[in-house]
């Protein structure tokens, strides 16, 4: 069955509707990374970012976005979180990925940041997408894995 996926930019609103439903593995890692709900999580990176929202069929399923690391040397982070519904719908997920990429690289050369090893979706994803990963680092207790992607 076909769904209409639509990027707009992110809102308030769309924060509480995805923090809610939230994928289990993502929830963690905000919880972890943060010391937070994921609401609070989310609400912190989408008030922090250039972020935008994929709508599948007019619900917010989806929110990612980039912000300044370093403006000179064009290093950017990025993120994204999301609901159960991404995984539902893996071919429409990996073609809005692959559009969006290229886009997320207007302002930036590099986009880094770091993923919870226990999050083995969002690794596979981040690997598919071409991602680089590095050296490990606790936060929290908790393992993580530097990851970066280039132009």
């Amino acid at each position: 069955m076909a769904v209409d996926v639509q990027i707009v930019p992110a809102c308030g609103k769309h924060v509480n509707s995805i923090a809610k439903r939230m994928r289990a593995a993502d929830a963690d890692e905000c919880r972890a990374m943060t010391g937070e709900s994921p609401r609070v999580a989310l609400r912190l990176s989408f008030k922090r970012s250039r972020a935008f929202t994929a709508l599948v069929d007019g619900r917010p399923e989806l929110m990612f976005g980039t912000s300044d690391l370093n403006v000179l040397a064009g290093v950017g982070s990025v993120w994204l979180l999301g609901t159960d519904e991404v995984d539902k719908h893996p071919r429409e997920f990996l073609k809005f990925s692959a559009e969006w990429r290229r886009k997320l690289f207007d302002r930036y050369e590099v986009l880094r940041n770091v993923v919870d090893t226990k999050n083995t979706s969002s690794i596979r994803w981040l690997r598919w997408m071409g991602a680089e990963f590095s050296m490990t680092l606790d936060i929290r207790g908790r393992e993580f894995v530097l990851f970066e992607l280039r132009k």
